[in-house]
C-alpha cells in the first residue's frame, strides 16, 4: 500500500511539474507586462479578458479568424492527400511484387533521414519556375504524393499484420485491388491512419519555416506566421500578454484534435499487429 501511494505521489509531483508551463502560459495571458516578468506563480493578481478581444484582432488588417481560415486552408488538404497518397503507396510495397522492389523501398526509407532543409532551395526553385509561389501548392501538393516516409513505413507495418486471408477471400467474393483495400484493409488500420492525420495536423499547425519560404502576402499568412508578424516590436514596445493570449488561442485547434483522437492516435502508435 506505502508503495502505490508513494508511486502516485511521485508521478502527480511529476505531472505537476510537466503540466506548469502549460498552465502558466494560460495565466500569463492574463498578466501584464509587468506582472509575467515578475513573478512565476501562475495565478494572475487580476483576470483582464479584454486581452484576448485585443489578441483576436492582432495588430494587422487581419484577424485571427482570417489566419485560421488560411491554416485550415492549408491542414485539410494536406492532412486529405498525405492519409491517401501513403495508403495506396504502403498497399503498393506490403502486397505487391513489382520489379526493383527492394531499392524503391530502401530509397524511401533513406528518405526519411534526409534533413528539409536540405531540399528547402530545390524545391524554392521548382516552385518558382512553375509560377506557384506565394499560393497554398508548395505547401500541400507534396503530401499528394506520399512526401513522408515515416507514414508509409508505419502503414506498411500494419498491413503486414493483417493476415493475407482476409484479402483472398475479398477476391473471391468478387473484390478488386482497390476494393480489397478499402472494403477489408482500412477498416484494419484505422487507428494508424488516425495517427497520420493528428500528426499532419499538428505538424502543419507548427510549421513556420515551409510558409516563410513559399508565402510572401500577408492575407495568405497561416497562424504560424502570424504569430510571428504579431511578435515584432511596435511602437508601444512588445505586448507580452497579447502575443501569449494569441498563443494559447492558436493552440485551441491542437489540443481539441488530440484530445479527440487521443485513443486511435495512442493505439496506432504503440499498437504493432491487427487492431481494428
Amino acid at each position: 500500500m506505502k508503495k502505490k501511494i508513494t508511486a502516485y505521489l511521485l508521478l502527480t509531483a511529476i505531472a505537476v511539474v510537466m503540466i506548469y508551463p502549460l498552465l502558466w502560459l494560460i495565466g500569463a495571458s492574463f498578466k501584464s507586462n509587468d506582472e509575467i516578468f515578475s513573478s512565476v506563480w501562475f495565478m494572475p493578481k487580476h483576470f483582464d479578458f479584454s486581452v484576448y478581444r485585443s489578441a483576436w484582432e492582432t495588430v494587422t488588417p487581419y484577424s485571427m479568424g482570417h489566419y485560421f481560415l488560411n491554416t485550415f486552408c492549408i491542414i485539410i488538404p494536406k492532412t486529405v492527400f498525405a492519409v491517401l497518397s501513403s495508403v495506396l503507396v504502403a498497399y503498393g510495397f506490403a502486397r505487391f511484387d513489382f520489379p526493383m522492389k527492394r531499392m524503391w523501398f530502401s530509397l524511401l526509407m533513406g528518405s526519411m533521414f534526409m534533413p528539409a532543409i536540405v531540399t528547402a532551395m530545390p524545391l524554392y526553385l521548382l516552385w518558382s519556375r512553375l509560377g506557384v509561389l506565394d499560393t497554398y501548392i508548395p505547401l500541400t501538393l507534396p503530401s499528394l504524393f506520399a512526401a513522408e516516409g515515416m507514414f508509409v513505413f508505419m502503414l506498411i507495418q500494419f498491413m503486414k499484420g493483417v493476415p493475407k486471408e482476409f484479402d483472398e477471400a475479398a477476391r473471391l467474393d468478387g473484390c478488386g485491388a482497390l476494393k480489397t483495400l478499402f472494403y477489408v484493409l482500412i477498416p484494419c488500420i484505422r487507428p494508424v491512419i488516425v495517427s497520420i492525420s493528428v500528426f499532419t495536423f499538428l505538424w502543419t499547425m507548427n510549421d513556420f519555416l515551409t510558409p516563410l519560404i513559399n508565402i510572401s502576402s500577408v492575407e495568405k499568412y497561416p497562424l504560424s506566421l502570424a504569430l510571428r508578424l504579431s511578435s515584432d516590436s511596435t511602437g508601444n514596445g512588445y505586448e507580452q500578454c497579447k502575443i501569449i493570449a494569441m498563443s494559447v488561442i492558436g493552440l485551441i485547434p491542437s489540443a481539441a484534435v488530440f484530445a479527440a483522437a487521443q485513443k486511435k492516435f495512442i493505439s496506432g502508435i504503440t499498437a504493432g499487429g491487427l487492431t481494428g
